[in-house]
């Protein structure tokens, strides 16, 4: 039997599926794209129908001509690049390379790394799918043409190296309208009567509902003292007691999006983290007494289907580990939202049977978070319903009305292994037994005074979800969306919230102006949809760029004669040029923030922003300072350099190692997640440290 070739995109998911396959087989990894259009220049030609120029991505000849070799001695190819439009492409690309023919059943696909999936996905091995081609195409000639045709006009009247995007640029001017309607925002005062009632040494509170039938407003201070006093004159009486039961669902499955938002509220992961985790879990993990696993499904989803095979594991496995009145009588089937692809599953755990408590001592503590995450909501999602015993209770006093609600659990169900809140639920309170007519002492009377709030900065989980509901995007941009914008500068992150800097604001104006289509949620939202039609084969890729291009065209050519320079201002720093004096400024290049001289180009001096560590340097007692090499790369080093020639790729500590007493350094891996390391290579002391998730990404 001869030699099969097999090429994936990583290299670890390389490692995964050749444990798989056996011997008889060869994967190679093609590190992402191998083709792609020019950096130097548009690479489409407009003229002749948008005709992309694909040429070989620079530093990837060797990888190429090592794919081609082994493409030779195979008897067969397979492209088992990643299930969406993207992978479609880079297998089409690797396909022109390679000389494989349009009619080779070459492309295989599989939504889970697992023996079973790749092994049957051989065996289902079909033709490139060009209509999915054709919509990457399409949107990479719409994001190019955007880009290089916009982003010119920004850099000659703005700052060099903006840019403007066809995604990027909606979602901007959606955080610079909130910014907008911040400012605007007008606090208005408004007061709550707060009432907290006894029975016995039980305390509880009520709600102020009605007043006269109709619901109740507190304007000022002076309404509130009438209602108190009115309050104090007359009594509190249960009107009705009405108990009963609430079952409360599971929720679906994640998508892209819920997980991301789920992993920023209950884990604090930014979203780029997320999916950085999610993305190892998915290539695979050495699992201790399971090989080489991908854990979960392809994390690039917006569908809530899961297949009949794993909801047949799922409930099997619920009935083993937790009993039959644990499966619900009817298996539960979640309706995804329209507008979507609906190509994969929902991100669920490839192999049930491997829990977050088997799957921990092989996985990095954040592994391990997401995983759990991931595996408990998909279970959950499966079981029963959680089945509430509630009580809700009307108070009245006079012509007020109060309402009290609260429930007991009286089956756990998927609560078992997965809770959440609702509005209802987070209302509620332990009430004690209450009879109606009773009537109840007041056990405090308080008037509050509030002032409305503006609407709330979006943070990054917010901001994904927005961008999932006006259709903005699709799973695999909401995180390179937030990271450009970042990059760039149009935004940053203050604590959680996302908001708009200064030169945000005026590159979202000249594109409001001048492109109002580029800025336009809706379009934005429509070409999307157009996309789709692309891969579904309802329209032709060529036409849909056209159909995008004629007006934007028009829109360049006027903004090219009419948009008038804008002056930035430099932030002046607090040191001295040392060659001329003049203050120097902070200025933004590719490795991040500088010193330069304002005197350029008279003065051509400049000086990276030094960052001093809490740590004396090991070899003279100096300060260590972060330091970058010529390469963009960090490294630390002595402030008293030259003299002092310390120098370390990995971060120093305070702490000295506690067997020899030379100095440690932070290193990060998969099983021990982030420890410090004697820097003595012959004493090898290690010991743990806290592990810092949002800090290290946001370096």
């Amino acid at each position: 039997m001869g030699q099969n070739l097999v090429i994936v995109e990583s290299p670890a998911k390389a490692k995964t599926i050749s444990k798989y396959l056996g011997k008889n087989y060869i994967v190679e990894a093609s590190m992402g794209h191998v083709r792609d259009l020019p950096k130097s220049k548009l690479g489409v030609d407009i003229e002749d129908n948008f005709t992309p120029k694909y040429i070989t991505i620079r530093g990837k000849g060797e990888l190429i001509d090592k794919l081609r070799k082994a493409a030779k001695k195979a008897d067969k190819i397979y492209l088992a690049t990643d299930p969406d439009r993207e992978g479609e492409a880079i297998s089409w690309h690797l396909a022109y390379i390679l000389k494989i023919s349009e009619e080779e059943n070459c492309r295989i696909v599989f939504n889970e790394i697992t023996k079973s999936a790749v092994k049957a996905s051989i065996k289902e091995a079909r033709k490139i799918n060009v209509n999915l081609v054709d919509a990457q195409q399409a949107r990479r000639i719409l994001d190019r043409l955007v880009g290089y045709e916009i982003s010119p006009i920004l850099w000659k009247n703005v700052k060099w190296g903006l840019s403007a995007g066809r995604v990027q640029s909606a979602a901007l001017k959606l955080i610079c309208d909130r910014e907008e309607e911040i400012k605007a925002f007008i606090p208005k005062e408004y007061w709550t009567v707060d009432c907290s009632l006894k029975k016995e040494r039980k305390k509880f509170p009520i709600r102020l509902t009605q007043h006269e039938g109709k619901k109740i407003e507190i304007k000022n201070e002076e309404e509130a003292k009438k209602i108190i006093n009115d309050l104090e004159q007359g009594n509190f009486v249960v009107k009705t007691v009405k108990k009963g039961k609430r079952m409360k669902n599971p929720l679906p499955p994640f998508t892209t999006s819920t997980l991301q938002q789920d992993a920023s509220k209950k884990l604090n992961f930014i979203t780029k983290r997320t999916m950085s985790i999610a993305q190892a879990l998915y290539e695979g993990v050495e699992v201790k007494g399971y090989g080489t696993v991908g854990l979960i499904t392809y994390m690039r989803t917006d569908s809530v289907r899961i297949s009949e095979e794993a909801q047949g594991k799922a409930v099997n496995f619920i009935k083993d580990n937790y009993g039959d009145e644990y499966v619900p009588e009817q298996l539960r089937v979640y309706k995804s939202k329209k507008n979507i692809q609906d190509a994969h599953e929902a991100i669920r755990p490839s192999y049930i049977e491997i829990t977050p408590e088997i799957a921990k001592v092989s996985l990095t503590p954040e592994q391990y978070k997401l995983y759990s995450l991931i595996w408990k909501r998909f279970v959950a999602s499966q079981m029963s319903s959680c089945e509430l015993s509630t009580n809700s209770i009307d108070i009245i006093n006079g012509s007020y009305k109060f309402k009290a609600s609260g429930n007991t659990i009286k089956f756990d169900g998927f609560m078992k292994i997965y809770d959440y809140l609702t509005e209802a639920d987070e209302e509620d309170v332990v009430l004690p037994e209450l009879q109606e007519g009773e009537e109840l002492k007041p056990a405090s009377i308080e008037g509050k005074q509030h002032f409305t709030q503006p609407p709330a900065r979006y943070t990054e989980a917010s901001f994904v979800k927005l961008l999932e509901e006006k259709g903005i995007g699709r799973p695999s941009t909401y995180v390179p969306t937030i990271s450009t914008l970042l990059s760039r500068e149009y935004i940053v992150r203050e604590k959680k919230n996302l908001m708009a800097t200064e030169l945000g604001f005026i590159v979202n104006n000249i594109l409001s102006e001048y492109f109002k289509q580029i800025v336009d949620v809706d379009f934005t939202a429509a070409m999307e949809g157009k996309l789709d039609n692309i891969e579904e084969g309802s329209e032709y890729w060529t036409n849909v760029v056209e159909e995008f291009f004629a007006p934007l065209k028009v829109a360049i050519d006027k903004a090219e004669k009419e948009v008038s320079k804008v002056v930035i201002e430099d932030k002046v720093s607090d040191v001295p040029c040392d060659k001329c004096g003049k203050m120097m400024v902070i200025k933004h290049g590719r490795y991040g923030d500088f010193l330069a001289c304002p005197g350029y180009p008279e003065c051509k001096n400049a000086k990276p922003i030094v960052e001093e560590l809490d740590v004396d340097c090991p070899k003279c007692g100096g300060k260590v300072l972060v330091k970058r090499s010529k390469k963009g790369k960090k490294f630390f080093g002595c402030s008293n350099y030259p003299e002092c020639d310390f120098v370390s790729w990995n971060e120093p500590i305070k702490e000295p190692c506690s067997k020899c007493g030379s100095y440690m350094t932070i290193k990060y891996s998969k099983t021990k997640g982030k420890y410090a390391i004697c820097s003595n290579t012959e004493c090898g002391n290690t010991m743990p440290l806290e592990d810092d998730t949002e800090k290290k990404d946001d370096k």
